[in-house]
């Protein structure tokens, strides 16, 4: 394992990480994959460390994936469900945090529906955190593995030309991954219905297009987001019938296009919104392996940050 650090405490966003941040994590996300495919996945990188996995929403691939890494990793494991807590019968977010880190925990790794929450945490407590969702703002490891991901399809990202479909005003996903792969020096162009792409979104130096098909024709790597109905407090769109004809991908619509464009997606997948379930299942899509480099890259992002607290 690498003997270089990260230069913060913390992974609350990618904005908040340098490039430098984000190789060293691939660095070693690559020397955790090699572990997690042998016979005995194990191994004591963090065998007296605590981590506190506190989820205030709901999460079934994200807390499982890091669940995973810790256990990986040897680390004692204190999981907390929101649904079920304190915070049910008033409890702030700082009572419950420094309920928990009286318990002596080393790292928390948070989800939470107000943006900023991971942030403001990192104020007023010593663990280290990872953010692992705030509201519509960013999802940090899910772009990392996201860019892992397209360097083990493509190699360097530099100048290679990504677009994001889908519900980018509800998504912290397209955030992070704007800023990983600005980092990276990918371009990037997000696609969506007018009412579902935010207002200034160019201001971050990305493209905007309307129409799926003329962004898949210039793109190499298409990362499709689900369109997240439970975040939409008014329709954005009329139908999920009329998203699926206008924007959804379909395996007419990648024959149309002359080149093999890989597709990925963080999900879960709304099949037949999104993607047709020819496309999901389909060999130009990675989003199997998105799911197994989650864990390396978790891995990576939970051993690097224990060993910059010592």
């Amino acid at each position: 394992m690498s003997e270089q650090q990260l230069s913060t405490k913390h992974i609350l966003g990618i904005k908040y990480l340098t490039r430098k941040d984000i190789e060293l994590i691939f660095e070693t996300a690559q020397s955790f994959k090699e572990v997690i495919n042998r016979p005995i996945k194990k191994v004591p990188s963090l065998r007296d460390v605590t981590v506190a996995n506190l989820f205030f929403e709901n999460s079934t691939r994200t807390k499982l994936s890091f669940e995973l890494a810790e256990k990986r990793l040897s680390a004692d494991v204190v999981n907390f469900s929101a649904s079920s807590s304190s915070t049910k019968k008033g409890e702030t977010l700082l009572d419950t945090v420094n309920n928990i880190l009286s318990m002596k925990v080393d790292m928390v790794v948070m989800r939470h529906p107000a943006p900023g929450a991971a942030y403001f945490l990192s104020k007023h407590i010593d663990a280290s955190i990872i953010n692992a969702g705030d509201g519509t703002h960013e999802h940090p490891t899910q772009a990392l593995l996201d860019a892992f991901s397209m360097i083990e399809q493509v190699g360097t990202l530099k100048d290679k030309k990504i677009v994001i479909i889908g519900d980018i005003l509800h998504s912290r996903v397209a955030l992070s991954n704007i800023f990983c792969l600005k980092k990276l020096g990918a371009k990037v162009m997000v696609c969506g219905p007018p009412t579902l792409i935010p207002k200034y979104i160019s201001d971050l130096g990305v493209e905007v297009s309307y129409d799926v098909k003329a962004a898949l024709e210039w793109c190499d790597i298409a990362n499709v987001l689900r369109i997240q109905l439970e975040r939409q407090d008014i329709k954005y769109i009329p139908s999920l019938r009329e998203y699926a004809l206008y924007y959804g991908i379909n395996r007419d619509l990648l024959d149309s296009i002359d080149k093999e464009i890989v597709i990925m997606h963080p999900g879960p997948i709304n099949r037949g919104v999104e993607l047709s379930s020819d496309v999901a299942d389909s060999d130009q899509s990675i989003i199997l392996q998105q799911v197994e480099n989650g864990v390396a890259v978790r891995m990576a992002a939970l051993y690097l940050l224990a060993a910059s607290r010592n």
